[in-house]
């Protein structure tokens, strides 16, 4: 077993319970954890722009992804919060485009790359902040504080998606075969995605037989594995979409955060797209 699986295999012994417990009590402990995450996320991602001289806008990016996830549990958790966010968020987003156009208007010269600048600000916000934010809605759309099926709600997504990881990793090396996307992944191989793939779907009957019907929810299994396939193969395109912006910036990790794992964004970068996907899946199959 080399060094870098021991410290992933480390870290995840720790992460995963602490993972579940905060996710089982919710609120605002969850909140912090969300906006911490997509401040960090953000700034890694403005990292990776600035290797390209491009230098966005820092602290309101920041900031603005890191209050996503507030606005998303208030508007969650009071019924005049989220009547004031329904009607006010278009307005909302408008002032806060004409917020960054007007910053860049004043501190960046057309030298400055600032249409590059406003672009990667924006894509930001909405990538590291509003996408983790579907996660408070799988937990708080209808489940209050310390609740265990919300709990294992949100769980189920991000066990298919550890299990897709880790099926393809040890698929890819064992088989082989073409690449998956040289261009953007040297590493990743077409078997290692289809283990994946197959290391996914077997998440659905053991939470099926063993995990939902203990806390009262009920998924038909064919529901399950639709999930389980659809967010195996979202979690990939997740996984090399960050592959391509490092491949651009030309670094291996994001950050060295994590150890065994680099950054938050190479850590979280299937979640991104897995969170959201599951919680539109989740409303489709009529879960939450």
């Amino acid at each position: 077993m080399d060094s870098n699986l021991v410290r992933r295999v480390g870290f995840a012994v720790v992460a995963i319970p602490l993972a579940l417990a905060i996710i089982w009590y919710g609120g605002l402990p969850l909140v912090l954890v969300l906006a911490v995450v997509s401040a960090l996320g953000t700034r890694e991602l403005f990292d990776l722009v600035a290797r390209q001289g491009v230098r966005a806008a820092r602290p309101f990016g920041i900031v603005s992804a890191a209050a996503l996830a507030p606005i998303t549990y208030a508007a969650l958790a009071a019924a005049d919060v989220q009547a004031l966010v329904v009607t006010a968020w278009p307005y909302l987003v408008a002032f806060w485009i004409m917020a960054l156009l007007g910053w860049a208007l004043a501190f960046r010269s057309p030298a400055e790359k600032p249409l590059e600048a406003v672009g990667a600000t924006l894509l930001a916000v909405a990538y590291t902040g509003a996408l983790p934010s579907f996660l408070l809605g799988i937990r708080h759309g209808h489940f209050a504080e310390r609740s265990w099926p919300a709990a294992w709600l949100v769980f189920f997504p991000l066990v298919v998606t550890w299990v897709c990881d880790t099926a393809a990793m040890f698929g890819g090396r064992a088989v082989g075969g073409p690449k998956l996307a040289p261009a953007i992944s040297p590493g990743k191989t077409r078997s290692g995605a289809v283990a994946g793939v197959v290391g996914g779907l077997m998440v659905a009957p053991i939470f099926s037989a063993m995990v939902f019907p203990r806390f009262g929810i009920e998924v038909p299994l064919w529901q399950l594995l639709v999930m389980a396939g659809v967010l195996s193969v979202v979690g990939q395109i997740g996984d090399l979409v960050e592959s391509l912006f490092k491949r651009e910036a030309g670094v291996k990790d994001s950050s060295s955060l994590i150890p065994g794992h680099g950054g938050v964004l190479d850590r979280f970068d299937s979640l991104y797209f897995v969170i959201p996907m599951a919680a539109v899946l989740y409303q489709l199959f009529g879960v939450t």
